[in-house]
């Protein structure tokens, strides 16, 4: 789950509010077990997200970052395109490999 939490200060490209509180919410989620709180949870859980974000700026203001306003600028996922060989490597299934230099012609 942190692992798709993607870096947030950079040179050029400030982070915007939205990415910050996204961030804060994987980080939640992450450490508290749960997707979506309980009822009885909510209120520690969004409090919690609003540290989180809160230190999380005031830290990419320390470090020389930037943060402005506006949404999380998150770029739509793309659909995962495989075939036979693709599937089979991510499986770990054993399969055949065309010695190096073999390439069809």
């Amino acid at each position: 789950m942190c692992r798709s939490i993607r870096t947030l200060r950079h040179q050029d490209d400030p982070a915007t509010t939205g990415e910050v509180e996204a961030a804060a919410r994987q980080y939640v989620r992450k450490v508290s077990g749960f997707r979506q709180p309980s009822a009885r949870n909510a209120e520690a859980f969004e409090a919690a997200i609003a540290e989180i974000a809160a230190a999380s700026q005031r830290l990419i203001l320390a470090v020389g970052g930037d943060v402005e306003p506006g949404p999380d600028r998150k770029p739509p996922s793309r659909p995962r395109v495989d075939d036979a060989h693709d599937r089979a490597h991510r499986l770990g299934r054993s399969h055949a490999h065309e010695p190096a230099g073999a390439a069809s012609s």
